[in-house]
Parts: structure tokens; C-alpha cells; sequence
């Protein structure tokens, strides 16, 4: 018979913090069509397609966001 031990260890799950992080982005995406606005840093810059799209599309009233956050796992201490 062949013996273990094991160890555990916790990890904390979040939003990825670090500078090295990569950004936070979001983008529109016109529910009526399916068109997607480019991915951008900034929220307004989402908002301004959105505006456009509508000027061009009037009956295209609701959009969607769509946000890449990263996440991360750090790890605790040894149990």
C-alpha cells in the first residue's frame, strides 16, 4: 500500500487588478441587426457608434453591451 499526503490550498477569484492586466473593453452591438460597433477602452466611444448607428438607422432603438473584464485566481496559503 503506497501512501499520500495531500495539501490544500484556498484561492480567491476576482477581477484582474495587476498593471499588466490587460484592459477592460466593452462594445455596442445593435440588437436589431446584429451589428457590432468596435471594441473599445472607453465607454463613450461605444455610446458615439450607437448614436451613429441610430442616425442611419432610425427604427434601431436598443442595443446591447458587451464588457471583457479579466479575472484572475490568486492563490491563498497551504492548508
Amino acid at each position: 500500500m503506497t501512501r499520500a499526503v495531500h495539501r490544500f490550498r484556498e484561492y480567491k477569484f476576482g477581477p484582474d487588478l495587476q498593471p499588466a492586466a490587460e484592459p477592460i473593453t466593452t462594445a455596442m452591438q445593435c440588437k436589431a441587426c446584429g451589428l457590432t460597433g468596435g471594441t473599445a477602452e472607453e465607454p463613450a466611444d461605444g455610446s458615439a457608434w450607437a448614436v451613429g448607428h441610430l442616425k442611419a438607422n432610425p427604427d434601431h432603438l436598443e442595443y446591447r453591451e458587451h464588457i471583457r473584464r479579466p479575472y484572475r485566481f490568486e492563490a491563498g496559503a497551504w492548508q
